[in-house]
């Protein structure tokens, strides 16, 4: 009779630990996370740079010559950058098949952002690059193509000081609108709606028009 006990106890046991097993296997946060749908893109990101990608530890970045870069404005007076300084970088680990576990999984951008021990070496040699003479804290030193986006997190492709919008109080720190354009290019990609190289060819090319050019003018 205790040996049959001793067995049925024996079981039971087991069941319980293959089915607390198959619970952990199949319990949400355990599942791996979906893919996002992307709608076939429009446009190419070939030409963009490839930059070198997230690394472990970061190193200051050479800049352009000083006073070879030159800004460009829109009809409003809205900062670009130099197309041949600044024409943007790819962050080569970020594609369309891996989004959900990159640049729409919370967290994943401030994981690969440079310090600012290193970035503020960098900005400070990119002001002199692009000869900006205005009060440094009111230039962000920028990613042209944003980490959000699958930029390159600190290839000097891909940064450059951005001088504050039109309208903006001097020292007053940086007021540039592209943040919000970045922000809504994000969404969309995570929803589904717009291609990541359409984004990125977008925002490379005139953060201005950049929705427009995705067919959301007006954002999401």
């Amino acid at each position: 009779m205790k040996a049959h006990k001793g067995l049925a106890m024996a079981l039971l046991v087991l069941s319980m630990t293959i089915g607390c097993s198959k619970e952990a296997a199949t319990h949400p946060a355990n599942a791996p996370a979906q893919a996002v749908p992307q709608p076939a893109p429009k446009q190419s990101n070939s030409a963009i740079p490839v930059g070198p990608g997230p690394q472990g530890t970061y190193t200051v970045q050479a800049q352009p010559a000083p006073g070879s870069c030159h800004y460009r404005k829109t009809a409003d007076g809205q900062p670009l950058p130099d197309p041949a300084c600044t024409p943007g970088a790819l962050n080569p680990t970020v594609t369309a098949a891996n989004l959900a576990d990159t640049i729409c999984k919370s967290g994943y951008t401030a994981s690969i952002r440079p310090n600012s021990t290193i970035t503020g070496r960098e900005k400070t040699e990119n002001i002199k690059s692009y000869g900006y003479n205005g009060d440094p804290r009111d230039g962000e030193y920028d990613h042209l193509i944003s980490l959000e986006l699958g930029g390159d997190p600190n290839d000097a492709h891909n940064l450059w000081v951005e001088p504050p919008s039109p309208g903006h109080k001097d020292g007053a720190g940086p007021n540039n609108p592209k943040d919000g354009v970045e922000s809504k290019l994000h969404t969309l990609i995570c929803d589904g709606k717009v291609a990541l190289s359409d984004a990125q060819v977008a925002i490379a090319t005139d953060w201005t028009t950049a929705l427009a050019t995705v067919g959301f003018p007006a954002g999401k």
